[in-house]
């Protein structure tokens, strides 16, 4: 890097926390990590410890706490903060913060005004609409009035109708809501003033606001991404692909992510699958460039049975699957695409240093979500031990974990179960599925839930839902 001067504060943990500490080595600059008691057997804090020493490393209460994480800046002289996902990495406010304050940090992300504009979904379907668009059918505002809300909700059944859908359904949400709070299905017009009604009420019960909004339920879908990579002039945005995280747990949560996102070269699809991914790719970068988005982010679409794409969100960050877009990308040519090493470079305000045409992709990548976790019992949490943890290690394979392999792991019950990442890159979809097997056939991963009973994992859905990934 041009500037070496500076020193970035990882305020994550586990996985993220050794990648983006892996990064700054790589970029030449000093880091300094964050952990919690229930994280001390934690990979990312041996490798502070080992990379860094002791001076690298200061024990929190809590990654939640603002004040704890800005008073370890200070006192290691951090100069910037990379907020990792999840915890503070979309939160605008903490952003916002940390760049304003008396002793001013650089926060490595998007900026915290881009942060708030995509981070209100009502805003981004209304700046999406603006630009042309898709987003999915239904209210780009809180809607107050009942007739109003009744007329949306009728063309939203009439629309699907026509799109050929055995059973419409309109989604009621309470605005202000979160978290799937506040939403109920209709799926007979007649029945609509009742539910609404029942959702307002509820709305200004729980959250002060009784707006609603109304959208379609598209039920048969898959779920795409766009990465986007922009530096901080924000005129410049370029796209690292896209990928399909279609596979998922009952609660919605990803679990194999591939790149690219769909391959008609090898499946049949009922629609131009090419043409689908080359129009999310152009909208993501057009919406891109009328925010000025200046970092890393990911652009959420879903693509309903008959090829049409939907705009869902934008994630003002750097995500889990970052890098199964990584492994298929190439940069003049060369392989090694690091794009959490990216993000710091550019946050820290380089220049991208490269065109859309600079980029290139070759093969297919797939990411495997290991995690402690029941899949026949609705992917139950399991807390435990873990015994043994290998794997056969394979020139297509990155692995990316905290969990260390040389003595047993206690999984903290504080946080998710998520114990690695297993990367498999492919020259086609065939091979990548063929050492997709081959990597978890290898696999060891035992030990005991909190009951003496074998640890429960989800490497045999993992192996099951290989066979099928990229078919829609």
């Amino acid at each position: 890097m041009q500037n070496s001067s500076h020193k970035v504060l990882v305020a994550n943990r586990g996985e993220i926390a050794i990648r983006i500490v892996q990064a700054c080595r790589m970029l030449g600059l000093d880091f300094v990590c964050v952990y919690t008691a229930e994280d001390e057997q934690s990979g990312h804090v041996r490798l502070a410890k080992e990379t860094g020493g002791e001076k690298s490393l200061y024990r929190v209460s809590s990654y939640h706490d603002a004040n704890e994480i800005l008073a370890v800046a200070d006192a290691a002289q951090a100069t910037a903060i990379h907020p990792g996902y999840g915890f503070f990495a979309e939160d605008f406010r903490f952003a916002r913060r940390v760049t304003q304050r008396e002793r001013g940090l650089i926060f490595i992300g998007p900026s915290w005004r881009v942060i708030r504009e995509l981070g209100d979904k009502i805003n981004t379907k209304r700046l999406a609409r603006s630009l042309g668009v898709p987003t999915v059918p239904g209210s780009d505002k809180p809607i107050y009035d009942e007739m109003e809300a009744e007329e949306v909700a009728r063309s939203l059944f009439e629309f699907q109708k026509q799109c050929g859908t055995e059973q419409p359904t309109v989604l009621i949400k309470a605005s202000a809501g979160g978290g799937g709070m506040g939403i109920e299905e209709v799926y007979d017009i007649d029945l609509f003033r009742s539910v609404y009604r029942r959702i307002r009420n509820y709305a200004l019960r729980q959250f002060k606001d009784e707006g609603v909004l109304i959208e379609q339920r598209i039920r048969d879908f898959n779920h795409l991404e766009v990465q986007i990579v922009s530096d901080r002039s924000g005129q410049n945005p370029v796209h690292f692909g896209t990928r399909n995280c279609s596979i998922q747990s009952t609660g919605l949560q990803k679990r194999v992510e591939v790149a690219p996102g769909f391959d008609p070269s090898s499946l049949p699809y009922s629609f131009d699958a090419a043409q689908v991914l080359t129009d999310i790719t152009e909208h993501s970068l057009a919406l891109a460039r009328e925010v000025r988005y200046d970092n890393v982010g990911t652009w959420e679409w879903i693509v309903a049975r008959n090829g049409r794409p939907f705009l869902m969100e934008v994630n003002t960050r750097i995500q889990v699957e970052n890098g199964v877009s990584a492994a298929i990308a190439r940069i003049r040519g060369k392989r090694g695409v690091n794009l959490i090493a990216e993000q710091i470079r550019i946050g820290l305000g380089e220049p991208l240093g490269y065109t859309q045409e600079d980029i290139t992709f070759e093969g297919l990548g797939i990411e495997y979500r290991i995690i402690a976790e029941d899949p026949t019992n609705r992917f139950t949490p399991s807390s435990g031990r873990i015994e043994r943890f290998s794997w056969k290690e394979e020139p297509w394979l990155s692995m990316h974990t905290h969990v260390p392999t040389d003595a047993a792991y206690d999984i903290p019950t504080e946080f998710d179960p998520n114990l690695a990442l297993g990367i498999v890159w492919g020259e086609n979809l065939s091979q990548a599925q063929e050492r997709g097997m081959d990597f978890l056939d290898h696999l060891t991963l035992d030990g005991v839930d909190s009951a003496g009973a074998p640890l429960k994992t989800n490497v045999g859905f993992l192996r099951e839902k290989t066979a099928r990934i990229l078919q829609f």
